[in-house]
């Protein structure tokens, strides 16, 4: 590349290479077990011949009973099945006279095996022939049992070795251990000037970023704070839902800082013996101090920082020693001793409260999802790579990913970019992004075939959903409804909330309620039965009718109290405990009050779709015609006579399928 510095400097500017020190012979240890097994199987071959130099003749057994009976053998020794001979000398003799000038001299001795079936004549026959007989009891191979033992061994040690050996280098000399290292940390070390990563490539989470920047300049100029009389903080925990950039963010405080960087997951301490989780805690701890000023980042702390006491009188398992551990490394550190310590957690319910405390944790920084201006900004950083076509609107695709984390606007790019790459575009146009949304949010479209009649009942389901949330004051706009298969829907609905809401009021939320229960209220009116389409809103509908009765005081009847039947996890959105604190005739109190509130907002979508029943049968004979229509055409088939000419409401670009 042009702008890049040339490596070769001309005349005497060229600095000459440094020469690294050389690195330490390797020891051979491949080389020293072939030496090994090659002695060890000369040595059982030197063995089994009986002497050094002897050729052996193998001959038949009928061969050798032969030669027996022709009085040509002397003594034969007998081993198991084998038979291990020697011809008489004056048989040898009468054989060398008849030998060819320059051909082989007869051998002297003889093997042979004897057959499996018992041979009660042989040893008459040996003995009538004055053939001397020996025996050796069978298996009498010493080399052979200790080669058998030995070389599984050898190998077993050859493995350990060797995979020692890769953990090492892959821990850049840091964790591994060798091939006993198993209490040494496992953690991946990024030296000073290896993380490239800055706060400028984390887009949005402005507080969380400022109280990093602190950190960071604490870590830069420790001098400068301590004159003011302020310490570092030992811990700093990140919480928020998946996605949201706590790992992200570690390796910015680290890049921005410009110290040495120890990245390890939590899981990773835990091994199958106990006491090896607490002893990698203090290898990572001792080797941190050593480098020092220095960033610990322990991702998913929770698989060890879990509340303690399950059993009485506190555990001895392994998960409790290196939480043990952990907890004693940052109660231990030196006030002056510029190590800090980042974790990050979706689960801050279920820590430890001694892990919690200041002086271990002392700064907490919640993570929330994005809202529209981050989301367009991490749109920006995550297409910067991208050729994009000038119909990209980066603005409305961040309107339309409403709850889309970091992490799914970098797959949401990087879909869109697979799709065109699949459809052999040299841009990533807008159509590409709004496929590749909905590929994200509903699923890949599903190759199935429907029936006329069920396609239908789609078509009037779909239309019911769009027709109320057009017509409700207070429901989100549309932004467009389909009928295609995606995912494990049949069809969708989508609303796009102008704004997002962080306060909700009833009148919203009736008509939330109101706009999921069009699809089954449209095929009440239609076809006089529902089918099992509306499960999903059913499902959403129930979860947010018992929420506004039991959380939010939103029923005259139960009145301003709150009824939990179970403990919502603040970043994971759904209930981890089933406890219900309230009695029985309560329960059947708030039970009537759920259903009393569905049922009268469903008998009110009745009656809208009942009185815009041509608007109904419009909009789904459009559907079952194109499939997919955008809001604008939406508008258009819905408008009322006396409505045209007017303007459309404007479009709020909440999702509904």
């Amino acid at each position: 590349m042009a702008d890049e510095p040339d490596s070769h400097k001309p005349g005497g500017d060229t600095e000459p290479p440094q020469q690294e020190p050389p690195s330490p012979p390797r020891v051979p240890w491949t080389l020293y077990l072939i030496w090994i097994a090659a002695i060890l199987l000369t040595t059982q071959f030197l063995v089994n011949t009986g002497q050094h130099g002897v050729q052996r003749q193998s001959i038949s057994y009928t061969e050798f009973k032969d030669k027996v009976r022709s009085d040509s053998v002397s003594s034969v020794t007998l081993q198991g099945q084998r038979i291990l001979g020697t011809y008489r000398r004056a048989d040898s003799q009468v054989q060398g006279q008849v030998e060819t000038a320059g051909s082989k001299p007869e051998a002297t001795h003889f093997t042979t095996t004897r057959p499996p079936v018992d041979d009660p004549a042989l040893m008459p026959l040996l003995e009538d022939h004055g053939v001397e007989i020996r025996a050796q009891p069978q298996g009498d191979d010493t080399w052979s049992r200790l080669m058998i033992g030995l070389i599984p061994w050898i190998l077993i040690l050859g493995l350990l070795w060797y995979a020692g050996r890769r953990v090492q280098e892959r821990a850049g000399g840091f964790g591994g251990g060798g091939a006993f290292g198993f209490g040494k940390s496992t953690a991946k070390r990024f030296r000073r000037g290896e993380t490239h990563v800055t706060f400028d490539d984390v887009a949005g989470l402005a507080n969380a970023k400022r109280d990093l920047q602190e950190i960071a300049g604490y870590l830069k100029n420790p001098d400068h704070y301590r004159k003011l009389g302020a310490k570092i903080p030992k811990g700093i925990l990140l919480m928020g839902p998946p996605g949201t950039g706590k790992t992200l963010l570690a390796k910015a405080l680290a890049g921005e800082s410009d110290v040495p960087f120890f990245s390890i997951s939590g899981s990773e301490f835990i091994e199958m013996f106990v006491g090896v989780g607490a002893s990698r805690v203090r290898d990572m701890f001792a080797s941190a101090k050593k480098e020092a000023p220095s960033i610990i980042f322990i991702d998913e702390i929770d698989s060890v920082g879990r509340a303690r006491g399950t059993g009485l009188g506190g555990g001895h398992d392994e998960r409790e020693q290196t939480l043990n551990q952990i907890l004693g490394e940052m109660d231990g550190f030196d006030p002056h001793e510029a190590v800090v310590v980042v974790a990050a957690t979706n689960r801050p319910d279920v820590l430890d409260a001694a892990l919690m405390r200041p002086g271990r944790f002392d700064r907490k920084i919640a993570l929330d999802l994005p809202d529209k201006n981050a989301r367009l900004a991490i749109l920006k950083i995550h297409s910067r790579e991208v050729p994009q076509a000038g119909d990209v609107d980066l603005q409305r695709l961040a309107a339309l990913t409403v709850g889309f984390s970091g992490a799914d606007l970098e797959n949401l790019i990087n879909e869109a970019a697979l799709l065109a790459g699949r459809e052999d575009k040299s841009e990533v146009d807008m159509g590409c992004m709004l496929e590749a949304r909905d590929k994200v949010v509903l699923g890949s479209e599903r190759e199935m075939v429907i029936g006329d009649q069920e396609k239908k009942i789609v078509a009037y389901h779909e239309s019911g959903h769009a027709l109320v949330a057009s017509v409700l004051p207070h429901a989100d706009p549309l932004d467009k409804a389909t009928i295609i298969p995606r995912g494990r829907s049949l069809g969708a609905t989508e609303q796009i909330p102008e704004e997002e809401h962080h306060n909700l009021q009833p009148s919203y939320l009736r008509d939330r309620i109101g706009v999921m229960l069009g699809g089954r209220a449209a095929e009440k009116v239609v076809f006089s039965e529902v089918s099992s389409g509306a499960e999903e809103d059913l499902k959403q509908v129930t979860r947010l009718a018992r929420h506004m009765v039991t959380h939010w005081g939103m029923s005259e009847k139960i009145g301003p109290v709150a009824f939990r039947r179970g403990e919502e996890h603040i970043f994971l959105g759904r209930e981890m405990a089933q406890q219900r604190d309230f009695s029985e005739h309560t329960a059947q109190t708030i039970d009537e009050e759920i259903t009393a509130l569905v049922s009268g907002i469903e008998k009110e979508v009745i009656a809208l779709l009942e009185k815009r029943r041509e608007q109904l049968d419009a909009l789904a004979a459009a559907l079952l015609e194109k499939e997919t229509l955008e809001a604008a055409e939406i508008q258009r088939i819905i408008q009322r006579p006396d409505e045209r000419g007017k303007a459309s409401p404007a479009q709020k670009p909440d999702r509904h399928s």
